[in-house]
């Protein structure tokens, strides 16, 4: 395995509420290396936002450890962009929030939407844009400060599966072509199969790590090829009894 830049050794996590307490995730250990793109699936409601919030620190567990060697960027299932914004300040965000907001990390963000086609929209308004292409800008605006991992929120939810699907391969090469390691929740197996270097299946709530599969298709083999491939059913099987078990 490649270096480790995320790493969660017997992570315990309980909510308090007024109505008493959850356990929501219970000895959980699991690990990302560096360049990897690693997507988590489990059952509805084991609590699979809540290790994406642990990983981006926003969680702190109540027993165990979160190790995180690097900055993340988080992704949200909506692409969250400012209407009253243009494209381009939109992608500028981040850097403004953490004062990062040089010229030179402003062309670098201004390179990134050239070479992933957003060159010619800076000046449109979301509006004005696809679903799609709204989503490639919000990739965009969380690489805007240049991340070492990438938390990815159900990243493609809010679109028709058509679009999807074609979201999912720019993504996949964005990623992949800027060397980003991604760690990416999603409820759809298909996706999970298509894109991840490595899957990781949770038990129900509290969440464990009960089964790790390591995908057989290529880096270089796009998501959509993939969806082709003969072993991308029996992939889909296995997570699908591995989930409904």
């Amino acid at each position: 395995m490649k270096k480790e830049i995320l790493r969660f050794s017997h992570v315990s996590l309980i909510y308090h509420t007024r109505h008493g307490e959850t356990l929501a995730a219970e000895n959980l250990s699991l690990s990302v290396g560096e360049g990897e793109f690693v997507a988590i699936i489990g059952p509805s409601g084991c609590g699979k936002t809540t290790l994406l919030s642990l990983a981006a620190g926003l969680l702190k567990p109540s027993a165990g450890e979160v190790e995180t060697l690097g900055t993340c960027g988080y992704m949200l299932q909506k692409d969250e962009l400012f209407p009253w914004r243009t494209i381009e300040k939109n992608i500028f965000l981040p850097l403004e929030i953490k004062k990062q907001n040089t010229p030179e990390n402003r062309e670098r963000a201004r390179a990134l939407a050239q070479k992933y086609g957003l060159g010619d929209f800076l000046q449109s308004y979301p509006a004005e844009l696809s679903g799609g292409m709204r989503q490639r800008a919000a990739l965009i605006r969380t690489l805007a400060t240049d991340p070492d991992i990438l938390l990815l929120d159900e990243p493609f939810s809010a679109l028709d599966y058509q679009t999807r699907l074609n979201v999912c391969d720019d993504v996949a090469a964005i990623i992949r072509s800027e060397g980003k390691t991604a760690l990416l929740i999603t409820h759809d197996i298909s996706e999970a199969v298509s894109l991840a270097d490595r899957v990781l299946v949770l038990t129900k709530r509290p969440a464990r790590v009960a089964y790790t599969h390591e995908m057989d298709f290529g880096d270089a083999v796009k998501p959509l090829k993939r969806r082709e491939m003969p072993q991308f059913s029996g992939w889909f099987e296995t997570l699908w009894k591995e989930l409904n078990q």
